[in-house]
């Protein structure tokens, strides 16, 4: 049964300042990130032109996923919580598993890019609006029914299972790998010949925004990937206290901020959106009550 509950201890014991620094980060943390990210969703999800583009189905699917990182840290970066086998408070990777969506969406994504720009006639024929959702719905479907899998066979065999699949996860990072290289061989070469349109510049745009998003990913995830090889390789590896203080896995995490401010630095259409649907509005609510309050002190 999850330990979720007001039994499970604070991830620090307060008893030196940089403690006190840790959980205050914690909090930061998690609520920049939720924001952030929350706010590409409802950017994307309440503009037609963005929800019509493929690329912008993607950048979804990652953004909801961080929004969820954003909102577990509330729980994995305040508490006593250490996941892995054996697990203390932990969530059988339920939380963790959030940025193993980004990694397939990614991946699917950098594909995507790829067939966008040098197969347009075949992108444009077969991969439909409907293909997308359904290949970022596959990507919740995999991750979770394969934790699922873990989470009811037996702990030596879900340790196993767990090894193979970094073995296949290294795989999928040295296709990541070789796919950034060759969408900027693209952005840089075969882009460059094409007359100017705007077309042209929604895909340079996008391959922009995907090789530096994806290139941020695996700087930030790798050390957490690397150790975490190096563990069920060599059974050494660094080892933390809890979540809270695994500096690897507070870097992982830090894409559920990179991410979503990548997108919008790199894409003035969802920075628009963003600013039009969320953050206008925001403002603007907090200005009229300025105003109201500063109206009542008057009278």
């Amino acid at each position: 049964m999850l330990a979720f509950n007001f039994t499970v201890p604070l991830s620090v014991d307060f008893t030196r300042p940089e403690e006190y620094l840790i959980f205050i980060f914690h909090i930061l943390f998690a609520t920049s990130s939720a924001l952030l990210a929350g706010s590409v969703v409802i950017g994307i999800v309440s503009t037609g032109a963005l929800r019509s583009q493929n690329r912008f189905i993607f950048m979804l699917n990652t953004s909801i996923s961080d929004t969820l990182t954003g909102c577990s840290v509330f729980y994995l970066g305040l508490f006593d919580v250490q996941e892995g086998y054996p697990s203390r408070n932990g969530t059988y990777y339920i939380l963790p598993s959030f940025l193993g969506v980004n990694v397939l969406t990614f991946l699917f994504a950098q594909f995507d890019r790829y067939l966008a720009v040098c197969n347009p006639f075949f992108y444009k024929r077969h991969i439909t609006r409907g293909v997308v959702i359904g290949v970022c719905a596959l990507c919740w479907v995999y991750t979770y029914s394969l934790l699922t899998v873990l989470n009811v066979v037996p702990v030596d065999f879900a340790a196993q299972i767990n090894a193979f699949g970094v073995i296949v996860l290294q795989g999928i990072v040295a296709v990541k790998v070789l796919m950034t290289i060759k969408l900027y061989m693209i952005a840089r070469h075969q882009l460059s010949r094409e007359a100017p349109s705007s077309e042209k510049e929604s895909k340079k745009e996008s391959l922009r925004i995907i090789v530096f998003v994806v290139i941020c990913f695996l700087i930030l995830w790798s050390p957490s990937f690397i150790n975490l090889s190096v563990k069920y390789v060599t059974k050494t590896g660094l080892r933390f206290r809890n979540e809270a203080t695994n500096l690897f896995a507070i870097m992982a995490r830090f894409n559920a901020l990179s991410t979503p401010a990548l997108y919008i630095w790199g894409s003035p259409a969802l920075r628009a959106a963003v600013w039009n649907s969320v953050w206008s509005k925001v403002f603007k609510r907090r200005k009229s009550r300025l105003i109201f309050e500063h109206i009542c002190v008057k009278q």
